[in-house]
């Protein structure tokens, strides 16, 4: 058990088959452990363990008060010329705060509006949760944060470019859709380049796609931001499109980039309780 009153963070990610990602996710909770004042923790919703409802459950156990050595001796027998003995049957306990969820999730899609309350009502404890770490809907801008790690990631390529796709995982929810194409348009503007949006999956446009719409606007030294927090299956497959349709360099996905882990403490801090 943690020590008593510090808040726990838990890192809440999908999971996956491929062993890069939740390696990765172990690496941003490291990173985030370094900024928050309390144990940080990553949970997965399927594929690897440990599973979120079990996080929260341990989180939420009562911890053990244990005397320091003041204390103690309020509870030694005592001689009768001074008190009666006072001896504890058994060790009081004060709950913990309540852990926050942070999710590991770019978008509000499926994982983010079916899953997370799925399981947190699984695990039948208190917790707060976070917003996702993009725009949670249409309308919001990305944090200045997440424009910052997706820049920092196309920094290291080392290339100059004037056209950017940025590759993201795919859903079929529209509104997470438009938050990524939000994303593109700020990344886009802050680099002063053109940016259109390939997906891996659910549906196009695709990566390929992406490089072929912005050569149609007059780009000839094409590159791709990846929108993702790991690599992994559709990370690749997005990748491999861009590439094979003339893109000459793909940014790594974003993993414990600085940036990110300011953004996850920054959700954490105005977390709430779920509706």
């Amino acid at each position: 058990m943690w020590p008593a009153r510090v808040t726990p963070l838990v890192i809440t990610a999908h999971g996956s088959p491929d062993l890069r990602s939740p390696a990765t996710m172990r690496r941003l909770a490291g990173a985030v452990g370094q900024r928050w004042p309390g144990p940080v923790v990553t949970a997965f919703l399927e594929f690897n363990l440990p599973a979120v409802p079990g996080v929260l459950r341990g989180l939420a156990s009562p911890a053990p008060i244990v005397p320091g050595p003041r204390e103690a001796r309020e509870y030694e027998p005592a001689s009768s010329a001074r008190r009666p003995a006072r001896l504890l049957d058994a060790p009081t306990y004060a709950r913990e705060p309540a852990p926050v969820l942070v999710p590991a999730l770019l978008t509000r899609a499926y994982h983010g509006r079916v899953d997370i309350p799925a399981v947190l009502r699984a695990a039948g404890v208190p917790a707060l949760v976070a917003s996702v770490l993009g725009p949670a809907g249409p309308g919001e801008e990305p944090d200045p944060l997440l424009l910052a790690a997706l820049r920092r990631r196309l920094s290291e390529l080392y290339t100059t470019f004037d056209g950017l796709a940025l590759i993201a995982a795919g859903t079929r929810v529209e509104a997470a859709r438009d938050t990524v194409r939000a994303t593109a348009r700020a990344l886009g503007a802050s680099l002063g380049v053109p940016c259109e949006v390939g997906f891996a999956s659910a549906t196009p446009p695709s990566g390929a796609d992406a490089v072929r719409a912005l050569r149609r606007r007059g780009a000839t030294r094409i590159v791709a931001s990846s929108y993702f927090l790991a690599a992994g299956k559709l990370h690749d497959i997005a990748a491999t499109s861009a590439r094979e349709a003339g893109a000459v360099a793909v940014a790594a996905p974003l993993a414990d980039a600085p940036e990110l882990a300011d953004l996850i403490v920054k959700r954490a801090k105005a977390a709430t309780p779920p509706a």
